[in-house]
């Protein structure tokens, strides 16, 4: 496959090509877990690729539960359903190990039944994280030889924090209201019975990143959930016969779900705006983001120095600019980088879907404008 080709195929299953005219939970699902680090990314992620889509709606889902927004994949926040929580949560446990440790020390035998105690804890009522630090120390207190003195300390001066990031919880508001204002309490999350563990739920999380990114090799789904490459690579190995194999132009074997949406590579794609941290610039080994970052664009949206991904839009599939919005006295602009000369065409149509985004994100704004910078 030429890599307009694996470009096609990614845009159309992301809902960039068409948006999906899906169900809100079924439409997460099919694009994979939303990165959520920076709680305005998902409703830009979500409006460029659902047909309709609105904020509220989101924000509804998390309310009644069908999506839930938790510590995940490579240790950060992550948009889901609650259906699918499960397994990504088991593959997030595996690659962190004990999660919570600061130390190389070894925990007491007494640890295990410390964290049932707090999955119980915040089962029913959104907990702050001081109360889940002291709700710990107060265990603690009780169970001295659970941590060594070392791990104690270290603890306390994280504030607790790496508890707190634990996979088997999710984020929800103290007040219950969900919406713009990021979630910080926390609630235990989901457990279905009979819900896939071990190499189930890696070979079960390979298949929604196939779902939503694919064509992709082993190395591509390590760098996406944060494993070794070993371990991913046997995973494709167990699924081999449920899978097609395809290669790049290089000739580096891709493996893909033989229904997935491979369109002609000729297929026009619109311009279409991606949030910040979107996820398909995170799907793939970072030397293997060909398909929809150039080369040359990796460091106008890659901020180095803080670890930040800019938002950003694409022209013809590709990463052509990025983006911003700054509201001053209830006045929206959305302001356009260009990283390569626009078409009149183009830009016009760039500027249309720019203009419709912000009017989605900034409803309360009394005005809005769309600027193309240079």
């Amino acid at each position: 496959m030429t890599t307009t080709a694996l470009n096609r195929a990614l845009l159309a299953r992301q809902g960039l090509l068409e948006r999906l005219d899906l169900p809100l939970v079924d439409a997460v699902e099919a694009i994979g877990a939303v990165q959520a680090q920076y709680w305005p990314a998902p409703p830009a992620a979500l409006w460029s690729r659902v047909e309709g889509f609105e904020p509220g709606a989101l924000y509804a889902a998390l309310e009644a539960g069908e999506l839930v927004a938790g510590t995940l994949l490579r240790a950060t926040l992550h948009l889901v359903s609650a259906r699918e929580h499960p397994a990504y949560a088991a593959v997030a446990a595996e690659a962190m190990g004990h999660h919570w440790r600061r130390t190389d020390d070894e925990p007491g035998a007494e640890i295990g039944k410390l964290l049932t105690k707090l999955r119980t804890y915040a089962s029913r009522t959104p907990r702050s994280a001081e109360e889940i630090g002291a709700f710990v120390e107060e265990w603690l207190a009780d169970h001295p030889k659970a941590l060594s003195k070392a791990e104690l300390e270290r603890q306390r001066e994280l504030k607790w924090r790496p508890f707190q990031r634990w996979s088997a919880l999710v984020r929800a508001p103290a007040d219950g209201a969900w919406g713009s204002k990021a979630p910080s309490a926390l609630l235990a999350a989901p457990r279905p019975r009979g819900a896939p563990k071990g190499d189930k739920a890696l070979d079960e999380v390979v298949r929604r990143h196939l779902r939503a990114f694919g064509p992709a090799g082993p190395d591509d789904v390590a760098g996406w959930i944060g494993w070794r490459t070993p371990p991913v690579r046997e995973a494709f190995e167990r699924l081999g016969a449920d899978l097609v194999r395809l290669e790049d132009e290089g000739g580096r074997a891709l493996h893909d779900l033989p229904d997935a949406p491979r369109p002609d590579p000729e297929t026009p794609a619109p311009p279409r705006l991606l949030a910040a941290f979107d996820s398909v610039l995170l799907a793939y080994a970072a030397k293997r983001r060909e398909r929809i970052l150039p080369d040359e664009h990796r460091d106008a949206v890659y901020e180095r120095r803080n670890l930040q991904i800019r938002p950003s839009y694409l022209v013809d599939g590709l990463v052509a600019g990025t983006w911003s919005i700054e509201v001053k006295r209830r006045e929206a602009t959305l302001t356009l980088v260009p990283l390569e000369r626009l078409a009149r065409a183009t830009r016009a149509a760039l500027v249309d879907e720019a203009e419709r985004l912000m009017r989605a994100l900034q409803p309360q704004a009394k005005g809005h404008a769309v600027v193309v910078a240079r």
